[in-house]
């Protein structure tokens, strides 16, 4: 999953970052409004992690609920990302504001990390219909456990290749486009090119026809891939 993580306290915001990349996910902080309206607008994502109460870039002109802004924003030009409003625990009204604003969910703060992860696989199975265990032939992804198991058997797969089928898979059936796919799977200093991407669906490919999986990956000219059942 790619994160936008949009969080101006340095330790918190470490610490959830340790966390989600620990659990795989591809992570980018914003710690100012300015930085958070930058990222939004440029790389697709699958949630934001929004803290309301940010400063912007120009400390002389900082002010407080610009996060809430920049949410109103993402709305106002048709971005539907689900976003997770970080708000103190005894906010009410901020939490009110950021539902009003577009927000999906709300989480109080201090929160449980594994609280984090359970909400955006929530989020991820109300607004992508996704579920936290998905079968297609002899393969089953277990979202929980963040492994694949084939026939029965745990599936190790290196990074890239897991993160292609992960996507392939959220949800199963659909067309990800080549773009898209290409910069969720990029960092911020490493870009993953479409030759590459083409080679790693090429050994995905390969490795799913020799494992008797039962599914396959198809092309689909001037749209992108889509993971389909075979025979």
């Amino acid at each position: 999953m790619r994160i936008l993580l949009v969080e101006d306290d340095a330790i918190l915001g470490d610490v959830v970052l340790r966390s989600l990349s620990a659990q795989g996910h591809r992570v980018d902080v914003a710690t100012t409004v300015d930085a958070a309206r930058h990222w939004w607008r440029v790389q697709p994502y699958d949630a934001v992690l929004l803290d309301l109460n940010l400063p912007q870039s120009d400390a002389s002109h900082s002010t407080l609920g610009s996060g809430l802004q920049a949410l109103r924003e993402a709305r106002a030009r048709g971005d539907r990302t689900p976003v997770v409003v970080l708000t103190a625990r005894n906010r009410t009204e901020e939490r009110i504001a950021g539902l009003d604003a577009g927000a999906d969910d709300y989480l109080g703060k201090p929160f449980d990390l594994a609280e984090v992860e359970a909400r955006l696989r929530a989020l991820m199975r109300r607004t992508h219909g996704t579920q936290d265990r998905v079968e297609m032939g002899q393969l089953v992804l277990d979202r929980k456990a963040r492994r694949f198991f084939l026939q029965g058997t745990a599936w190790a797969l290196p990074a890239r290749e897991f993160e292609v089928l992960w996507e392939l898979m959220t949800p199963a059936g659909r067309v990800v486009n080549k773009q898209v796919l290409s910069e969720k799977l990029s960092g911020t200093d490493d870009a993953l090119g479409h030759n590459a991407l083409e080679a790693f669906i090429s050994r995905l490919r390969k490795k799913l026809a020799d494992s008797g999986s039962g599914v396959g990956i198809r092309t689909l000219r001037g749209l992108g891939y889509v993971l389909e059942v075979q025979g």
